[in-house]
This record gives structure tokens, sequence and C-alpha cells, in this order.
């Protein structure tokens, strides 16, 4: 036994188990025991220390409970010993009692309140002005003193938030009526008390970590904090909670050296507000935070300019002062502002600027010199994904809403590099993305002799990027008008561009040139890139914006102004020929509109319009065409006669002019009903694409669309057989009219009537067809795909006639027609099969045959279009595809294998997914015999094709082959019941 004890080892105890627990000190108490204590520091509190408070300390025992108000009434205060000696004694045995660890926290957390009143009264309390005797006095001067080192000693050891809550309790809120006895309302603190009470709530807040421990002193007392529930969400809709606290927080204590000293030591907490982590607090501290930072900026614009501001936009600022850091610190790749910096940066802006909403001076001011940087930051994040891209793109919204119109235009022209005063990330500095999904601001790195090349292009397509960011940004300041403004501002540097002299680069060799002559080069070269960023950004606005962008009368008539200036200075400048007099023509015909009644002018109205005078007189006077000289004279009558006198020119131009914006004819039904804004918008809308094309070199010195095919398609195209023999004689013959929009407008009236069924226009179908084959030669995008149209509509009509010989069209060789003409018909016979839909089965035999063999046509080009065209065809044809399956697939998969294009093997894997997604659960029954080919080409596709695209559509058919296999194998379960009737 000796040895077996002596050779025992015990195991390591489990440390899970409740043996294993660390034992508890000796004085800790039991539940039981706690209950026990608390009942007996309730009874001592009830009767030792309430009833001893004089009115307005702390909360009456009468307002408490119905046995509060019963021993209020049996306390007699005049029995000896003195009530002020009593309350000394349960105060000082409770705090003798409070320095034991488990006794203190009972008593503090249930009794604070009761006890710190107690101490306030002692310590604090006035005493007679007639100084008593030694014998006959109360406390002695060592008992108060005693009473205010303890008190301040039990406000630095308890939960901050909690004294601070009591000390509000303690110096209680306005004064209210007290009726009756019993129910009366606890009665206003003494001053002294309120004054005592507002120097330690001002001891608190100076502390470190003082605001917050304020703030939720004052939250948790509404029920806020972790433990407030739905309280808490009732809570972070109370603003007016949150003023109350911003009004604390910005006034300056009367304990605070100065305000200076105050906000330097306050501010860095405030900020510190913003940057909570737990979800429920951060919502109710941020708006505390904004709130108090709003307020702030507002009462003291210098300080919260100096400790807020700056601060908070630091590492932006950083950027921009690159010059300030030594050189040892601007090694390429240093990170000069962190991911983490960046996002507090962004979150802590948009807190302050768009949450709260506050257009002040300060922080207007504060925001600009940083723009630029803001703009640049949003180009960045526009290029992949990034949860910062949101919040930039809405504080740059929020500061160009609240600018002035000129300084907004101004930081527009910078974002667009038109203005270089404006600040932007220096050329040393990069926005980098960084590791845990943000991004940071970093050293540039230098760039090599080899990689100039590559520089150059990554600086040119970075500033395409920026207009192209910068057209999106405007679509969303449309309604405000400030889109309509910076466009105004673009056509009127266009026109200065008209206006400024051209001088040709001259050739001589740089060598041979003074310093002068480089600079005067250097100056002429960036002006010519100003005038290509110009055109550039109009392109872009041209492209992104809606008819909405012009809001009221003053841009419509800026915008006209503009029109008429770079008009009159191309004929000054230039020759004749230069002019658009389509852009001409289609803004005086809007001011006509506008006179017209499209507009509801008011006086207001006519004295923006009267703007135009002097350019109308010029244009009558300069212009060579005679109809824009009397039409601008006529104009000029109008408006100066407040549209009193109206000669029939003005009324043809209006006329005109909505004919070319809604050749319909619906015009006149939308007059009635439209608002002011859409009606300048819409009849804008064509003005702008004409700027775009004027930019883009097309020039031409007539008008766009002959107006009697206007006429004509306004008039006939109300009802169905109204047209006439002339009419339609008109249009075909304006179908080979040599101006391109006249051609395009007459093909499209044609393709109307067909689609329409009118009778006159289908007797001449064969003419027709031959127009439309004629046009599909032509090389503009407008005539051709109007053919296309034609041609399709036509084949819907008479497939039987028509479809034929489109076939052998484009199956025909390359002698007899181009390959472009042959991609063309190729585009109408897929408007075909998918016009003729379930039809196409008709013409199966011929479709499918022609497409096969143009699968195998020299031309590459022809090949995709005719796998493309299988495709459809594939796709609609359900089980009539199982005839020829076997072809099909032969032919896919021979060209998917050894094609030597990559665009023909991209279309036969797209012809898969397309008979997969047309065929959907009936491949299994369709393709039955050729299902395991199709699977085993598109894994052999996967594996071994090189080109991504084209695994991308054999990954997309091999998805939608397990779609339909796993329907198949596991078809859904439906609850149905069925009943079968016995025989």
């Amino acid at each position: 036994m000796i040895h077996l004890a002596a050779d025992f080892s015990p195991g390591k105890p489990n440390l899970r188990t409740p043996e294993a627990a660390p034992a508890l000190s000796p004085d800790t108490l039991s539940i039981s025991q706690q209950k026990t204590v608390q009942s007996v520091l309730q009874f001592v509190v009830t009767f030792g220390v309430c009833p001893y408070l004089v009115p307005g300390v702390g909360v009456p025992l009468r307002c408490r409970t119905a046995f509060g108000a019963v021993v209020q009434d049996v306390v007699c205060l005049s029995a000896p010993p003195d009530a002020t000696r009593r309350l000394y004694t349960s105060c000082r045995i409770l705090l003798n009692i409070a320095h034991h660890t488990s006794l203190g926290s009972l008593i503090f957390c249930r009794h604070f309140g009761d006890i710190a009143a107690g101490l306030c009264q002692l310590g604090f309390c006035p005493t007679k002005r007639k100084p008593l005797k030694p014998e006959e006095e109360v406390l002695t001067e060592e008992e108060r003193t005693f009473s205010r080192e303890a008190l301040r000693n039990i406000l630095d050891q308890v939960y901050q938030p909690l004294a601070v809550r009591e000390l509000l309790i303690l110096q209680g809120g306005p004064p209210q009526s007290c009726t009756d006895e019993k129910t009366q309302v606890r009665c206003r603190a003494p001053a002294w008390l309120r004054r005592l009470c507002g120097q330690l709530l001002s001891e608190r807040l100076m502390k470190p970590s003082g605001v917050q421990a304020v703030v939720r002193g004052i939250l948790e007392g509404a029920g806020a904090g972790a433990a407030g529930g739905s309280d808490a969400e009732a809570m972070a809709a109370d603003w007016k909670k949150c003023d109350l606290i911003a009004k604390i927080l910005a006034s300056c204590p009367q304990q605070s050296l100065s305000p200076e000293d105050y906000y330097r030591d306050i501010c860095p907490q405030i900020l510190d507000l913003f940057h909570f982590q737990d979800k429920l607090t951060a919502r109710q501290f941020q708006r505390v935070a904004t709130t108090t930072f709003i307020t702030m900026s507002r009462e003291r614009p210098q300080l919260a300019s100096k400790y807020l501001l700056e601060p908070v936009l630091a590492p932006l600022h950083r950027c921009l002062n690159t010059a300030e850091i030594p050189e040892s610190d601007m090694a390429p790749g240093t990170i000069l502002v962190t991911e983490e910096e960046l996002n507090r940066c962004i979150e802590d802006v948009f807190k302050v600027y768009v949450v709260g909403n506050e257009p002040l001076t300060v922080l207007v001011d504060s925001l600009l010199p940083v723009l630029g940087v803001f703009f640049s930051l949003y180009c960045f994040t526009k290029q992949s994904v990034s949860h910062i891209r949101s919040l930039c793109q809405e504080i740059l919204l929020w500061i160009l809403g609240k600018l002035e119109r000129k300084k907004a235009i101004a930081s527009l022209k910078g974002f667009a590099g038109l203005d270089k005063s404006v600040s932007s990330l220096p050329s040393l500095c990069q926005f980098r993305a960084a590791t845990q999904g943000g991004i940071m601001i970093t050293v540039k790195e230098t760039v090599c002799d080899e990689d100039e090349d590559e520089a150059l292009y990554q600086k040119v397509s970075s500033e395409q990027c920026r207009v192209e960011h910068l057209g999106d940004l405007l679509s969303h300041c449309q309604e405000c008008g400030l889109a309509g403004d910076f466009f105004i501002f673009c056509l009127q540097e266009l026109t200065h561009v008209a206006m400024e002299n051209e001088t040709e680069l001259k050739t001589k060799p740089f060598s041979s040139k003074s310093v002068l002559e480089l600079e005067q080069h250097q100056t002429l070269v960036e002006g010519q890139g100003q005038k290509l960023l110009v055109l550039q950004l109009l392109a872009v606005l041209c492209e992104r914006m809606s008819e909405q962008i012009f809001t009221n009368i003053t841009q419509v008539v800026d915008f006209v102004a503009a029109t008429l200036q770079r008009a009159c200075a191309s004929l000054a400048h230039q020759a004749e020929s230069t002019v658009e007099s389509q852009t001409l023509s289609m803004s005086m015909g809007l001011v006509a509109v506008m006179l017209g009644g499209a507009v509801q002018l008011k006086s207001g109205d006519f004295a923006v319009l009267k703007q135009l005078l002097p350019l109308l007189e010029k244009v009558s006077n300069v212009y060579p065409d005679p109809v824009i000289q009397e039409l601008a004279a006529d104009l000029r009558i109008t408006i100066s006669t407040h549209g009193a006198f109206s000669t029939d020119a003005v009324s043809v131009a209006a006329q005109s002019t909505l004919n070319r914006k809604d050749p319909e004819g619906k015009i006149e039904e939308q007059q009635q009903t439209s608002h002011e804004k859409n009606s300048n918008g819409s009849d804008l809308e064509q003005q702008q694409s004409r700027e775009k094309s004027r930019q883009m070199g097309l020039k031409s010195h007539t008008p766009p669309i002959a107006q009697e095919v206007s006429a004509s398609r306004t008039t006939t195209n109300h009802k169905s057989g109204s047209i006439t023999t002339d009419q339609l004689q008109e249009v075909i013959l304006s179908a080979y009219d040599p101006q391109i929009p006249t051609r395009a407008a007459a093909l499209r009236t044609l393709s109307c009537w067909i689609e329409q069924r009118e009778a006159k226009a289908l007797e001449m179908q064969e003419k027709l067809l031959k127009i439309f084959l004629e046009n599909l030669e032509h090389e503009d995008t407008f005539v051709y795909l109007s053919a296309i149209q034609g041609v399709a509509l036509l084949s819907d009509v008479y497939p039987e006639k028509i479809l034929l010989g489109l076939l052998a069209q484009y199956d025909g060789s390359k002698d007899k027609h181009t390959p472009e003409t042959r991609m063309k018909v190729g585009e109408v016979l897929m408007r075909v099969v998918r016009a003729l839909g379930d039809m196409v089965s008709k013409y199966r035999e011929p479709l499918i045959h022609t497409f096969l063999r143009g699968a195998r046509d020299p031309d590459s080009a022809h090949r995709a279009s005719s796998l493309s065209n299988l495709g459809e065809l594939c796709q609609r044809m359900d089980f009539l595809l199982g005839s020829v399956v076997h072809e099909v697939t032969a032919c896919l998969i021979a060209v998917a294998k050894t094609d030597h294009e990559v665009q023909v093997r991209r279309a036969a894997i797209h012809v898969i997914v397309l008979l997969f997604r047309g065929l959907s659960q009936k491949a299994t029954e369709v393709l039955r015999d050729v299902l395991k080919d199709l699977y085993h080409l598109l894994k052999h596709v996967v594996r071994l094709e090189p080109d991504d695209v084209a695994k991308l559509h054999a990954q997309l058919a091999l998805e939608e082959l397990d779609e339909i296999m796993r329907n198949f194998l596991f078809p859904p379960q439906k609850l149905e019941k069925k009943i079968v009737v016995l025989p």
C-alpha cells in the first residue's frame, strides 16, 4: 500500500469542470446574502438619509412610493439629535462600509444618488449668516471638509456615466407647479445645488473620456445604451436629445481657461464618437457627434476649423502638401495615407457634411481645397468595386449642390482639367488598392525611359476616363440645373474656340528656336489640348445627359445665345461653308417653338428672351441665307412685341422643328399636357445630337430632312390607308436623295407604311425591295440600318417571294456581292427568323442548308455570321431539328476544333448555348443521339481552347446542360391529387 501510494500520480484536472473553477473570495456574498444586504441598505437609506434632505435636494420619498410618503410623515425632524447630525452619521457609516469591495458595489449601484445628495447638503449647503457658538454648531468645519472630499472621491470612483446621470438628476429641471401636497412633484433644486452640480458636471466633462461619459450618461438615462432595446431605437430618432447634448458640449465651461483650451481638449473626444464599432451605440454616438460638430462650427467657426475640420481632412491635405514632406520620406512606394486613415476620413466627411446637411460657410470652404482629390478618388473607385464609391459620389453631389453656381462651375472645370488652379491629386501620388479591400495613397513609382509610351497611354486614358466619370456625375445633377449650366459653359467655350484665330504650328526644328519661341509653342500646344478637351466634354455630355437637362427658360435662352454667337463667330473668322446651318436653323426653330405657344411665357420670360435681340439682329445682317435672315428678323419683332405680332415664317419654323422632333404627329397632343421643363428638354434633345455630329466633322449646308417628307409622315401615320400615290412617289424619290438624313427618313417612312400594311405601298413591293437592297450598299449606318429594317418587314409580309432571293444573295460568292453586303443580308435574315417565330419551320430546309454552307465560306466574318444565324434558327425549331441534328452537330464540332479564326470558334460554341436555352427540357429528347458528343466538345473547349471568351461560352453551355440534366433526373415535386374514375 505504501508503494502504491508513492507511485500514484493523478492526471491533470479538467479545467472545464465546476470542480476546477478558481475558489471564490471568502467575503463573496451569495444571492440570498446580497438580497439581505440590499434590504438592510434600503432600510438605512430610507430612514437615515432621505428624510433629512432639505426640499429640492434629491428625489423626495413621497415622490417614490406610497411607503416613502408614510416614512416622510412619521419622521420627526425636531427630535434630538439634529437632522443634519443624523444625515452625517448615516452617510459616514455608509461610506465606511463602501470601502469593502463586495458591499461598495451594492451601495453605489442602488443608492449613489441619495448618498451624493446627502454629501452635497453636508458639504456645500449654506449656513446661517449669524455665527453660531461652538457648542451650538451642528457640524464642524472638519466634518464639512470631509463631506466635500468624500463627494469628489465617490464621483471619481463610480462609473462615470452613472455619476453624470445622478448629477443631472440632482441639478433638476425647470420649476414645476405643485398643486396638491400628496401628488406634488419634485420642487426645483436650490441655486447653490444647481451651481454645484454644474461645476461637477464640467469637471466630469474635462476629464479624459469625459465627452463619452456625458453622452452615455444622458443617453443611457433615456433608455439607450447596451441594454436599451427598443427604447434605444426610439432614442436614435430623438434629435432634440442630440441637440441638447450638442449644446452642452459646445458651451465652454467656466472652469476652462479659454475656449481654445476647451476645444483643444474636447474636439479629439468628439471625433472619437464617430468611430464606435458597436452598431447600436455607434448609431447614437454618430448622431450626437454630427450635431455637436455642426453646432460648434456654427458658434465658433475658427476654432471648429482648427480642431475639428483640419484633423478630419488631414489625410487629404497631407497629399496636397507633399512639398513639406522631407525627401527621405518620399521614396517610391511609400504609403502617404493608409487604408484605415482614408476610409475614416471619407466616412467622417460623409457623416458631417451629407448626413448633417448644414451648408455652413466654414464647412463648405474647408472642403473646397480637397474637392479635386475627392473627384480623383471617385474616378479611381469607378474602375473596380469599392465600398467608398457611393460615399464619394454623395459628398461630391452634396457640395456641388450647396455651392454657389459660379463656384460649382469652377469646380467642375477643375474636375475636367480646364482650370489648373483647382487643386487635385499631385502627380507624385497615386491611389492603390489595399489589402483589406480599401484604397491607400502612395508615392508613384519612377517611370523608366522604356515605359514612357505606356505612361503616356495611361495619362491619355485616365484623362478620358475623368471626362466620362464627370459625365456620370453630372447625370445626377440635372434636376438642380447644374448640368445644364455646365453644358452651356462648354458651348460658350466652344464659341471662344471658334472666335480665336487659328495659328498653324510651325515646323521649325526645336534646336533653332529661341526660348520665347519655345514658350509660345508650348502655350499653343496647351491651347490645342484645351480645345480638344472641350470637344470631348461636349461629346460626353450629349451622350450622357437626358432631354431634361435644361430646367428653365434662362438656360434655354443661354443655349440659343451660345449657338448664335458661335455661328456669327464662324462667319467672321472663316468661310460661309464652315457654318453648320442645321444647328443655326434648329436653335432659331427652338425660339419659334417657345414663342408659338409650346411654353407658357410670362413677362419675366420675355425679359430673358430680349437678350437674343442683338444676336438675332447680327444674324439677320450678316448671314448669307435669305430665309434665315428673314426668320431672324421676324423673331426679333415677335420678341420685341411680347408675341403680339408674329409672322407666318415663325409659325412655319416652329412647326418644322416640332415635326423633326416628333415626325409621327404626336407633339400637338403632348403640348397640352407636358410641363415647361419637358417641353424645353424634348425640343433640345436633337439639337444636342446635332452638336455632337458637328464635333465629329459632319458638315452639311442643307436642312436635315425635307419638309415634304416630314409633312407626309405626319399626316399619313394617324390612320392606315390615308396615303396617296403622290405622297408615295415623293417618299420614293426622297429615298434616292444625296442627303443622308433625308434618305434615312424616307426609308423609315416606307418601313412604317409596310408595317401598317398600307395597300398602296404593298402594291409596289418589288420596287420597294429594290430600293431597300440598293440602300444596303450605303456606307452610312443610319441609312443601311433603315434599309435592313425595311427588308425585314417586307420579308415578314411576303416571305415566299423575298426570303429565297435573300438566301441566294447571302449564299452568293464574293464576285457578285461584297462581304459587307452579305453581312447586312445576314442581319436581315436573322430579323426575319425572329419575326417568323413558329412559322420558320416552313422554310427550315433552305435556311439550314444556306447557313451550313456559309459555315464553310472562305471569309471568316461570313462563317461567324452564318453560325450566329444558325443558332437563332435552331433555338426556334424545337422537335423539327431532329432530322438534321447530326449535320448541325458535326458542323459545330468541326468548326470548334479546327477553325483557325477565334471569332468563328466563339460563334460555334455560342450556337450550342442558344440550342440548350431554346430547347430547355426538350433537349434530352431532341438531342438524345448527339448530347454526349456535345458534352465532350464542351469539355474539350474548356480544357484546351486558348481563347477566354470561347471558354466562357463553353462554361455557360455546360451550366445550361447541368440545369437540364438536374431537372431531368430530379424533377420538381408537385403536390397534386389525381382523381381516377373507376369503370
